[in-house]
């Protein structure tokens, strides 16, 4: 036997061992996609009945929105109505306008009047406690 025909046995070693490898490497592969397609299937499975019941869930929910939303519709054209109705009142009535600021004003100053009675009241409860308490120790 020549050196030809030892560096063909070599080569022909070296395919063996490259075919062997890409043979396993192949398998391994295919048992992977298989892992992965049982995965997929598994999520699948777990997750349409989660998505419908997700779907049913806010179907319930948007029931009660759409109500939410018409009374908020139909509050917000009241509220607009007022406002237009009475800036257009205040508009034409010199004498109403002059009537709201003065009602604006008194209650403003009560609002003042009612903090300054709170403030002293407080104030006055503490020293009374205070005494009364004195008054016990002597």
């Amino acid at each position: 036997m020549g050196p030809g025909g030892i560096a063909t046995i070599i080569a022909a070693a070296a395919l063996a061992v490259i075919a062997v490898a890409i043979a396993y490497a192949v398998i391994r592969l295919s048992r992977v996609i298989d892992e992965v397609g049982s995965a997929v299937k598994s999520i699948t499975e777990e997750t349409t009945p989660l998505l419908e019941e997700v779907t049913t869930t806010v179907k319930l929910v948007n029931g009660p929105l759409h109500s939410i939303n018409r009374v908020t519709k139909s509050v917000e054209d009241i509220s607009s109505k007022i406002s237009t109705t009475t800036s257009a009142f205040l508009d034409k009535n010199e004498l109403a306008m002059k009537v709201a600021g003065g009602l604006l004003t008194a209650a403003q100053l009560r609002k003042g009047k009612n903090r300054t009675k709170a403030k002293t009241k407080g104030k006055s409860s503490k020293k009374s406690k205070s005494f009364v308490d004195d008054e016990e120790y002597e």
